[in-house]
């Protein structure tokens, strides 16, 4: 079976990007932002409606970046190959969500939510000189942030 996601590469006014710090069932994570694929909808629709879920924000979804070019099994499930997409995209508004300045910076709120659901998460800009692939999780962003930092 399939899982496809989609994820923005959203820079900020001084070449910083953006990640998402995220505690689900008892691990942590640091990905792009971004998420599942919902029957019926585009990649660039699935990528505006996961901002404005995540972090309600418009973008413009602009460059296609990467698309997955080999084998992910799921972290989260064993029987699921990852397939992901990457865009580059544009904040038409002020970012209004609480940004962090450390990973893994969870307010009580977002425990919270944890508590309720098993997952929660919030978002941080990482500086140019900073960002690496290890400042990501995940075997498909760790390729992804060695070419946004080529590019």
């Amino acid at each position: 079976m399939f899982n496809l996601r989609v994820y923005g590469i959203l820079t900020g006014k001084n070449k910083e990007i953006l990640v998402s710090d995220e505690f689900i069932r008892g691990n942590y994570y640091t990905k792009f932002p971004g998420g599942g694929l919902e029957f019926g909808e585009g990649t660039r629709d699935c990528l505006k409606r996961e901002f404005m879920e995540e972090m309600n924000l418009r973008v413009q979804v602009t460059d296609h970046l990467y698309t997955t070019d080999f084998f992910q099994m799921s972290a989260f499930n064993p029987e699921h190959q990852i397939i992901s997409i990457y865009y580059r995209v544009v904040a038409l508004d002020e970012i209004r969500v609480p940004l962090r300045t450390h990973a893994f910076d969870f307010d009580e709120a977002q425990m919270e939510v944890y508590y309720k659901t098993g997952e929660t998460e919030t978002f941080r800009f990482i500086s140019w000189e900073s960002f690496s692939s290890s400042s990501v999780s995940l075997p498909i962003d760790k390729v992804v942030a060695d070419l946004i930092k080529a590019s």
